[in-house]
């Protein structure tokens, strides 16, 4: 792969704190690379999807931008094979 970058997709799956719902995922959509947003009901609160150059900016806007908005309790990442 000669120099070039893959882009990469996934899937975020987060846990807030009670009540926040609609706060977090405003507060997502203002993040670079977030694509897509939903409140959802079961075991997770809101679901995201990303999209970045390359696994380590997927993994820098999970863990130093998604894991510290406030009111997030935890997340679960789903990379897409692609």
């Amino acid at each position: 792969m000669l120099g070039f970058i893959l882009p990469s997709t996934a899937f975020v799956f987060i846990n807030v704190e009670t009540g926040t719902e609609l706060e977090v995922r405003d507060a997502l959509f203002n993040i670079e690379g977030v694509k897509e947003v939903y409140v959802v009901y079961g075991v997770y609160d809101i679901v995201v999807k990303i999209e970045a150059e390359g696994i380590e900016e997927l993994k820098n806007i999970i863990s130093m931008k998604i894991r510290r908005t406030p009111n997030v309790k935890s997340t679960l990442t789903m990379i897409v094979l692609e």
